[in-house]
């Protein structure tokens, strides 16, 4: 963590990638954007109405903040728009609002665009872009996995073409009032089973044919695309929106302007920490499909960069009448595949959406709401990972614990509650881990200069000598825990004249720590027993040297393990370090 470095800012500006254009960016760039705004159009409004929102935010939410991370980012690739992730969020954080009107949730989505866009953008600046390791890969998986369950679960009714009249899906007032479309439920199941069976039958006929993998790799990206336009093209077709299939409707398009929301000091306040978790969410997935398609060209991504980038498109996302955006991986990947070398892609692509948001209204009249739904559940097939939950319990239970705590968390309590336990759940287990280190009792490989622990190897032993290793950081949560386990193994070595503690694996004493070693020696050598240190880092040594412990230690510091063995048996001179 660095505090706000001026000289950094202007350094990544004079690399920036619109200073080192090459002409020859332009045709890639150019056909990834249009392709990608292919993807983004259908995306948008599905993502839109995931959040319980009119279509249109969707849309918006696809304009400015592809420019304005564009100019700030890192990646070169990475596609910025909403997310089904994000999109759950907001709706769970909107909620409470769900009796009020409409423009009370567009206010609640802007401000809760704007609040995490500034949390990101101040954590960016003050280069906080440690704050990724918060979310482990298990609890991330954990989170997302739940999160996929919920939203295909809340996909199902409009797949199958149901429509609830009563106050809540499943209550007895709403089943009552149940009605169905035949129509809307072909459509929706023909797009799902189309989505799921097309790509399988595309690669065995590339693999028959030997077609190029590229190729096939975009045209698997675009299917959603396609087939949310063949849908459309049925729907107006046989005119099936006046036979009850629910469609998107006409959108009410307006100029885009920067504008910003009213401010309600209640309204922001209840959504802050909903807008925190959004932030760091939105800003974990990104960084990883950032850097999974940096690795393919063996680019770098700036972690603190992408806060910004993340920070400044979630805030004109805000002020444009949009909804929380982050990295999205289908339209990532595709604007990766269709051959986009510059952030130039996402520029252009931010202008084609400018077009739809402008003259589109009435060409998405007719997409139905059925399609869209299989579309995102198709999407979140790839989400749902039960392997890692599988990995973790066989290698850590800890790992396991959190990804299960996440996940049940989100199940039980929502998305915002579930990623808190998860987080929670891991920095308990770390704090654990930490007040617990493991303390090795070491003897020598006969022969040799190696010291190993006795459990796992046949080894030698000084009778009067206990040789234990610390594999911890000493700090105020651990050192009586390690305190106590070194009288255990003591008592256990009855005969011991010598304790010599191997620090080989300690990179910090604080404060409460020092004092507690100092009294451990004044203690030993009442009782007879010389402390003895080795293998001291030098930054440690250097802190050591301010305190109290190296001028009234019993024993001596030692340069190596080896050396405090050979001393203490006799076999040679002393060879202290200090």
């Amino acid at each position: 963590m660095g505090a706000f470095d001026g000289r950094s800012i202007k350094k990544a500006l004079a690399a920036h990638w619109l200073l080192r254009y090459r002409s020859t960016y332009l045709a890639g760039d150019f056909s990834a954007a249009v392709i990608t705004t292919l993807l983004l159009v259908p995306q948008g409004i599905a993502y839109a109405l995931l959040a319980k929102l009119p279509p249109l935010c969707g849309i918006y939410a696809s304009i400015l903040p592809q420019l304005a991370y564009a100019l700030l980012g890192s990646s070169r690739t990475l596609s910025v728009g909403p997310m089904a992730i994000t999109s759950l969020m907001t709706a769970a954080a909107l909620a409470p609002l769900a009796s009020a009107d409409t423009a009370t949730a567009l206010l609640g989505a802007a401000w809760l665009a704007i609040v995490s866009g500034v949390v990101l953008l101040l954590c960016g600046l003050l280069r906080f872009g440690f704050l990724a390791q918060l979310l482990s890969r298990p609890v991330l998986s954990g989170f997302t996995t739940a999160s996929a369950l919920l939203i295909g679960w809340s996909q199902a009714p409009p797949l199958l073409g149901l429509t609830f009249a009563g106050p809540a899906p499943l209550s007895l007032d709403a089943l009552q009032h149940l009605t169905w479309s035949p129509q809307a439920m072909s459509l929706g199941l023909a797009t799902l089973l189309a989505l799921w069976l097309l790509p399988r039958g595309l690669r065995h006929l590339t693999a028959r044919r030997g077609l190029p993998h590229h190729w096939l790799q975009l045209l698997v990206r675009l299917l959603p695309a396609i087939m949310i336009a063949a849908a459309t093209l049925c729907v107006a077709l046989g005119n099936l929106d006046s036979s009850g299939v629910a469609v998107v409707g006409t959108l009410q398009t307006h100029g885009l302007t920067l504008d910003a929301p009213e401010f309600q000091t209640r309204l922001i306040a209840d959504l802050l920490l909903p807008a925190a978790m959004i932030a760091l969410v939105s800003f974990v997935s990104s960084l990883s499909i950032a850097q999974s398609l940096a690795a393919l060209r063996h680019e770098q991504i700036d972690a603190n960069a992408e806060m910004r980038g993340l920070g400044a498109a979630n805030i004109v996302a805000g002020l444009s009448g949009g909804l929380p955006v982050n990295g999205g991986l289908s339209r990532s990947a595709v604007n990766f595949a269709a051959g986009a070398q510059t952030p130039l892609a996402g520029i252009l692509s931010a202008a084609a959406m400018l077009v739809v948001a402008l003259i589109g209204g009435d060409w998405f009249r007719h997409i139905p709401i059925a399609a869209l739904a299989a579309t995102i559940i198709v999407a979140l097939s790839g989400l749902i990972d039960i392997s890692m939950l599988r990995q973790a319990w066989r290698y850590d239970r800890a790992d396991a614990a959190a990804w299960l705590v996440a996940a049940a968390g989100v199940l039980a309590f929502g998305v915002v509650s579930g990623i808190a336990l998860g987080v929670a759940t891991s920095v308990v287990s770390l704090a654990w881990r930490s007040s617990h280190p493991h303390i090795a009792v070491l003897g020598r490989l006969p022969d040799s200069q190696q010291f190993r622990n006795v459990e796992r190897y046949r080894v030698e032993c000084l009778p009067n000598v206990l040789i234990c290793r610390i594999d911890e950081n000493l700090f105020f949560g651990n050192v009586q825990a390690v305190i106590q386990r070194l009288h255990r193994e003591l008592d256990r070595h009855g005969g011991a004249r010598h304790l010599l503690l191997v620090l080989s694996s300690v990179s910090m004493i604080d404060m409460t720590a020092l004092e507690s070693l100092t009294q451990l020696n004044s203690e030993l050598e009442r009782d007879g027993i010389q402390l003895h240190l080795s293998d001291i880092k030098g930054p440690v040594l250097d802190r050591l040297r301010q305190g109290t412990l190296l001028k009234q230690l019993s024993g001596q510091v030692h340069a190596s393990t080896y050396d405090a063995y050979r001393a203490l048996d006799g076999s040679a001179a002393p060879d202290y370090m200090i």
